[in-house]
């Protein structure tokens, strides 16, 4: 990538969890909540190389599932309340912690394919 050398390194986390670029680390990597800018708007890099695939979906998932699960089957066997309970606790519960989590992630699996110079392979001819 062009001009990498006139910037000084950014941590890949920093910047992704962040969502800035993971060049200059001042731009926006996101132009809405999910959606890669086509480049950053400080210096000027494409972020067309940025494919984060299911990635970011599945690490949610688990990641999610994992931590709402627990916490239902906790209430369950410590207070055995209705389903409605359940319900009204954990429907929201799963929201908040998937939308939260999404963006951030997809963002650092974003700066860790600039960072690691990821790309789709070829083969050679």
């Amino acid at each position: 990538m062009p001009h990498d050398d006139l910037y000084a390194p950014q941590s890949p986390y920093e910047t992704g969890l962040k969502g800035l670029c993971p060049r200059c680390g001042q731009g926006h990597l996101f132009q809405s909540f999910i959606t890669i800018a086509p480049k950053c708007d400080v210096c000027e890099m494409e972020f067309d190389f940025a494919d984060a695939g299911d990635g970011p979906a599945v690490f949610v998932i688990l990641i999610a599932g994992f931590i709402v699960l627990g916490a239902a089957l906790y209430v369950e066997i410590k207070y055995e309340p209705p389903m409605w309970v359940h319900m009204a606790i954990f429907l929201p519960m799963v929201l908040v912690v998937v939308l939260g989590m999404l963006r951030p992630l997809k963002g650092l699996l974003v700066a860790l394919q600039y960072r690691n110079k990821a790309e789709q392979g070829r083969l050679e001819k």
